[in-house]
């Protein structure tokens, strides 16, 4: 267990997220999953969560487990093809977790994901929280329509607004 870390977790402003994400960047966020689902077959929710209930981060729970987590209780598995990928940001942290479901999981290299994060956390040091976020979406379209293109029957499976875990 990290104190310090607890402390920013149990003291962070539960307002904090819309300093980074005003409704304008979530419409724009949600605008750009909404294009990127028709050029493939696959299903991307966006989630982010200010920071990790007291308990949780008392516990030392790292933001990939809660990223698992949140891609268990958002369903992204629960797609046609298994092609859902949950972007996850723990703001407290400043982490950024990306997680496939198992079908494109098996298709593109752990490496190929963590370019993609890499690429959202260069945008967001430079406070550009939106051209990030729209970049991260693309990048993981573009992956997911190397593997899943678009086929006759593509339902949206998953809401596309991007998701604010609160506590």
């Amino acid at each position: 267990m990290n104190f310090k870390r607890w402390l920013k977790h149990a003291f962070m402003p539960p307002w904090a997220w819309r300093r980074a994400f005003p409704q304008a960047t979530l419409d724009a966020i949600e605008a750009a999953i909404g294009a990127s689902e028709t050029t493939h077959g696959g299903e991307v929710r966006f989630a982010i969560e200010n920071s990790l209930p007291g308990i949780l981060a008392w516990r030392g729970m790292r933001g990939r487990e809660r990223a698992i987590e949140m891609f268990s209780n958002l369903r992204v598995w629960d797609t046609e093809h298994n092609s859902g990928v949950l972007i996850y940001l723990l703001l407290a942290d400043h982490d950024i977790e990306i997680v496939a479901d198992r079908g494109i999981a098996a298709r593109v290299a752990p490496a190929a994901w963590e370019a993609v994060a890499q690429t959202m956390e260069a945008a967001f040091r430079q406070g550009e929280f939106e051209r990030g976020a729209r970049a991260g979406v693309e990048q993981v379209g573009a992956l997911l329509a190397a593997h899943f293109p678009p086929s006759g029957h593509n339902p949206d499976e998953l809401a596309n607004r991007p998701v604010i875990v609160r506590r």
